[in-house]
């Protein structure tokens, strides 16, 4: 039996991405699934598939943006459940531009959608989430850990995911919650969305280069698929983070020992 079998899974963004990734491969293995997202016109397209390929699922209408969406989520979950293991956060957008031209509501906004949507599910499921030792998984980014140039908002508001996870292994780890982050490089979409098709109208004072997938990373676009497969083994293990591709690692660690260092190795791998 998958160590999934019968775990009772809540995908934010769960319709389409990386989201729908993990909701597939959970479907696999046998997990309840709940998948959330704004637009109730693709969740039932996901819902149906999933269903066709014999998965538990049911779908929920909501922008965790918004407070009192999140407290009926939560009754929902509730009321169909009755309690909860897995809770994903893969709800978020990048953006591109420069930090002077990113208007402080920008700002605010991509913060909201990246980080505190993540707040308001994780104080609103962490109790029955504790109680089941349950696992919550934080979708961040390679920009959780450095800030390259040109992607407006977007750092600022998944950087504090790093801190967020960490904070919660220091208060409800003992108390048998699993936190893992992940930050992986640029996720590869369907063929028909393309690199360019990606950010057309932001910012044209950036960097053609920085339009492309991952900032202009010169990383190749990873399969949301065989990543989904990485997470789920990664709370199997506990892990405490996932980095995609691992040789990031040196970057990360590199930028915490010598700013100026990590910043020159930074703009040698992308665009800025």
């Amino acid at each position: 039996m998958s160590y999934w079998e019968g775990k009772r899974a809540l995908i934010i963004g769960g319709s389409a991405g990386l989201g729908r990734a993990v909701a597939d491969v959970l479907a696999q293995y046998g997990a309840r699934l709940a998948i959330v997202g704004r637009r109730q016109s693709q969740l039932d397209i996901a819902t149906n598939e999933l269903r066709a390929c014999g998965a538990d699922v049911v779908n929920i209408a909501a922008d965790v943006t918004n407070s009192d969406d999140v407290d009926r989520l939560f009754a929902t979950v509730k009321s169909e459940w009755g309690g909860i293991d897995f809770l994903c956060h893969c709800a978020g957008r990048s953006m591109r531009g420069t930090l002077l031209g990113t208007s402080p509501e920008e700002f605010r906004e991509l913060w909201d959608t990246n980080y505190l949507s993540a707040v308001r599910c994780i104080q609103k499921f962490s109790a029955p989430l504790i109680g089941s030792r349950g696992h919550v998984v934080l979708i961040g980014s390679l920009a959780s850990k450095v800030a390259a140039g040109f992607l407006g908002a977007y750092p600022a508001s998944k950087f504090p995911l790093a801190a967020l996870a960490q904070q919660m292994r220091m208060e409800m780890g003992q108390r048998g919650l699993h936190t893992l982050l992940v930050c992986p490089g640029p996720i590869a979409r369907d063929e028909e969305l393309g690199p360019a098709a990606r950010y057309p109208s932001q910012s044209p004072d950036v960097p053609v280069a920085a339009h492309l997938p991952g900032g202009g990373a010169k990383l190749r676009a990873i399969n949301p698929h065989w990543l989904a497969g990485k997470i789920l083994r990664a709370c199997e293990e506990r892990r405490a983070e996932l980095v995609v591709p691992k040789r990031a690692r040196l970057l990360f660690a590199v930028t915490q020992l010598s700013p100026r260092l990590g910043d020159w190795l930074l703009r040698r791998l992308t665009s800025g």
